[in-house]
């Protein structure tokens, strides 16, 4: 069935944290939207089931797998553009488990594309990852800085970025890829750093427990990362398709002085414990990300609209709900 303008978009990875943040937005934005969610025995929508039903009431959710891709294609069929958000994402894990992160990260990629490809869907839109770049070697950190894979994680998403430039070049397949910095707000994984102070804050500690403070982060708010998702997969594809963008804010700080941050927000004297097994190994951390969004600027005329401190208080606001805490193991860490 050949695209049309009032066919869907499909996402991808719609249960996660900002899969969930795209497709409110597309609703927001008039679209029509078909979900995949990793298929799962308890026929859980992940956070789609906290979205509203106003919202809901214009979504399609569709159980599947983009390791498979029989579900990738019936997923995609009929689409007018593809959000692939899907992704193993937690860099611990990857120490113990890189064939997962291949198979998802790459393998799923590959299906994603196939399908795009063989359907003639009209726009894809890649998700990248900052953590592709390594450690910063210039700053602010361009698209033309060289890519260092310091772990699994970075290396299989990497893999996914080789896949999407060689298919636009082999096949003319109209993909362009976006690779956010550290993205942070509701719903967001204990996984990472903003969540887990936040959460154990929330939940009554006073003494937090982190790996390494040093390293810095170019945060960006949610809804930002967002709107730069909208922005490459609504702009006129000659100034886009072909093209990888950064998004962030071009702004860092260290771990450590985030922590203070948060604390001031939250009106709360905090005292940090480090925690070995928080701790990545010795050559695979990344010390610094610092993000150039000059590319994506140009092209869409996209910005930030939400300071660190305006994202970090909505942030704390969603934690501070009891209902949403209790999503959470403020108490216990996954890897």
């Amino acid at each position: 069935m050949p695209a049309t303008a009032s066919a869907p978009v499909a996402v991808t990875g719609a249960e996660g944290f900002i899969g969930s943040h795209l497709v409110e937005a597309l609703v927001a934005a008039g679209h029509r939207v078909r979900a995949m969610v990793q298929y799962n025995s308890f026929s859980s929508y992940g956070w789609l089931e906290t979205l509203p039903g106003e919202v809901m009431n214009d979504v399609e959710v569709v159980l599947g797998d983009v390791r498979d891709p029989g579900s990738v294609h019936g997923l995609v069929t009929g689409t007018e553009a593809v959000y692939h958000l899907a992704a193993l994402i937690a860099i611990p894990y990857s120490y113990r488990a890189p064939h997962s992160y291949v198979e998802t990260n790459v393998t799923g990629t590959l299906n994603v594309l196939e399908a795009v490809r063989h359907l003639g869907i009209p726009r894809l839109v890649h998700t990248s990852t900052s953590e592709t770049y390594g450690t910063a070697q210039t700053v602010p950190i361009s698209e033309d800085h060289p890519i260092n894979t310091q772990s699994p994680y970075a290396a299989s998403k990497a893999g996914g970025d080789r896949l999407a430039d060689s298919y636009h070049a082999s096949f003319d397949v109209p993909v362009v890829t976006l690779r956010p910095f550290n993205t942070f707000g509701p719903r967001q994984s204990m996984r990472a750093v903003i969540p887990t102070v936040i959460g154990q804050v929330a939940a009554g500690e006073r003494t937090i427990t982190l790996g390494d403070l040093r390293p810095t982060r170019d945060f960006s708010y949610v809804k930002d990362t967002v709107a730069a998702f909208l922005a490459v997969g609504t702009a006129p594809a000659a100034d886009v398709v072909g093209r990888t963008f950064n998004s962030g804010t071009g702004e860092e700080i260290s771990v450590g002085d985030l922590v203070s941050l948060i604390g001031k927000i939250m009106d709360t004297e905090l005292e940090v414990r480090a925690d070995q097994e928080r701790i990545r190994p010795a050559a695979s951390e990344v010390m610094r990300l610092v993000c150039d969004a000059g590319r994506l600027r140009a092209a869409t005329g996209w910005a930030p609209a939400h300071t660190l401190e305006q994202g970090l208080a909505q942030t704390v606001a969603f934690f501070r709900d009891p209902l949403n805490l209790g999503r959470y193991k403020a108490g216990i860490y996954n890897v």
